[in-house]
């Protein structure tokens, strides 16, 4: 599996779309299905939920899933092209494993399989329980190519079903009052995303005037942590043309919200999982190490916990806490995702947890939270300490330069020796301290954090910033950009 390009990230394996054959697709489903019998015990024929997202390759491998659910001895039920949130949760309610189709926000010449097991998204150990695994697949269901030979039981999918769609809405339509957003306007920011119809079921039922905008046949990659230039005038121009209250939207399969205030601006994800926190009164806080640090300063939460980037780690420490007894656990990425780790209570229903990414619990409670302080979307984020974040992303040549570049100034050896303050204090100012959790962040004497991160599977560097200004967040993160490729130029 590894040797074709496709790997495990930071949420699912993913690769190319044409690296991604019927065979590699097949095998991955089968190692997941493999796996999980040696966790827990299914009986024959156990149905295993599949969904998709909406790039054009996603129908494809989700027929090789399929088969190899089939052969696997188990019943794929479809549940259509759906949120990777509402394919879980279902999966959930019915204790079973669910498969999604989707590379979340990356380009459409890509896509991915995210898995999940009757208790929730797989985990770190679980991946390297997949990829352990040895497949055999039957030589005469492939061609030449190793895509499906389509013919006979197995080479399509099963009629879809609306079970797991409904299940999702009702999970907010039935827990918040049915004209808790009555009087609000908001537009629906289509693109591609698999869940702009959840999102005007739940928002209408609930009492919004809700408009529809924008819908793309072709795939676009809205990333909600790296907000395309485009969507962001889309937005502001979209706000000018109306009386809205709000434009939301989520990426490519529907677990990471997008949200723009009455006058088009972006709402950064790591500040919206705060205000989400802070709406649903939770005490108990896991993110990541790159998000905000107006979280700790709030003064809301305790205990904070800081992970890896990736939501298997904040998962991780999630169970942990709620395993020790903490009080209403939630979690939260830089990216807006969502995860909720206790049940929530009102008068009149409940919510489960949901601990996997999702973004229609965060459109939820941010509007409620205004509704609550009486203050417009652009004014929430004044309640926070005036800390802004950044991100971007560099792409090397090679995954070679890249691994010279870790070697040469991230590895702990160049923190030890002064090479990475050598390298970074010219134009930043001196270093306080360093924070190797995930990539090197480092606390600057400003206050202001400067955080470089490389990818595992790419030719690729992240960088985060963080300081006291927007436009100083993004100055910072331009000077890091040009540095690394002035690093990048000395390996060539």
């Amino acid at each position: 599996m590894e040797s074709s390009g496709v790997a495990f990230g930071t949420s699912g394996a993913r690769g190319l779309a044409n690296k991604m054959t019927d065979k590699i697709c097949y095998a991955y489903t089968s190692g997941f299905l493999q796996h999980l019998k040696t966790k827990v015990e299914f009986a024959p024929y156990t149905q295993v939920g599949i969904a998709g997202d909406l790039r054009p390759s996603t129908p494809r491998i989700m027929r090789a899933c399929a088969r190899a659910i089939i052969d696997s001895g188990y019943i794929p039920v479809n549940c259509g092209y759906i949120p990777t949130p509402a394919l879980a949760y279902w999966g959930i309610s019915k204790n079973i494993p669910t498969v999604m189709v989707t590379g979340s926000h990356i380009p459409d010449d890509r896509n991915g399989i995210k898995f999940y097991t009757p208790c929730g998204e797989i985990l770190k150990d679980d991946e390297v329980g997949i990829r352990k695994q040895q497949v055999n697949i039957p030589t005469d269901i492939l061609d030449a190519e190793d895509n499906l030979i389509v013919v006979g039981i197995g080479s399509s999918l099963p009629i879809a079903i609306s079970d797991a769609y409904n299940h999702y809405c009702q999970r907010y339509t039935n827990f918040f009052p049915h004209d808790a957003l009555s009087g609000l306007n908001i537009a629906i920011y289509q693109h591609s995303s698999v869940a702009s119809a959840v999102l005007h079921k739940v928002l209408s039922t609930l009492g919004a005037t809700v408009e529809l905008f924008a819908h793309s046949e072709q795939f676009i990659p809205v990333d909600t942590e790296a907000l395309r230039p485009e969507d962001q005038k889309l937005a502001i121009d979209k706000a000018a043309s109306g009386n809205y209250n709000c434009i939301v939207s989520t990426d490519g399969d529907g677990d990471r919200p997008l949200i723009f205030d009455e006058q088009g601006q972006w709402l950064r994800g790591d500040t919206l999982g705060i205000l989400t926190a802070h709406y649903l009164q939770a005490k108990t806080v896991v993110t990541p190490v790159n998000s905000n640090t107006a979280l700790e300063l709030s003064g809301w939460f305790y205990p904070i916990k800081r992970t890896q980037i990736g939501s298997p780690y904040v998962i991780a420490d999630m169970l942990k806490a709620k395993n020790s007894g903490y009080d209403l656990v939630v979690g939260y990425e830089a990216n807006g995702g969502f995860l909720l780790g206790s049940k929530l209570t009102n008068h009149n229903s409940s919510m489960e947890p949901l601990i996997t990414r999702d973004a229609v619990l965060v459109i939820l409670s941010t509007l409620l939270l205004s509704r609550q302080l009486n203050l417009a979307l652009s004014q929430l984020p004044t309640i926070l300490p005036k800390r802004f974040t950044y991100s971007d992303s560099l792409k090397l040549e090679a995954r070679t330069i890249a691994d010279a570049l870790i070697s040469k100034y991230l590895k702990p050896e160049a923190m030890q020796s002064g090479a990475l303050a050598k390298a970074i204090e010219p134009d930043f100012g001196p270093i306080i301290s360093f924070n190797t959790v995930d990539g090197v962040r480092m606390l600057l004497k400003s206050g202001d954090i400067l955080h470089l991160r490389p990818s595992n599977n790419s030719p690729e560097f992240r960088v985060y910033t963080e300081t006291n200004s927007l436009d100083g967040a993004k100055n910072m993160s331009n000077k890091a950009l040009q540095l690394i490729t002035n690093w990048s130029e000395t390996l060539k």
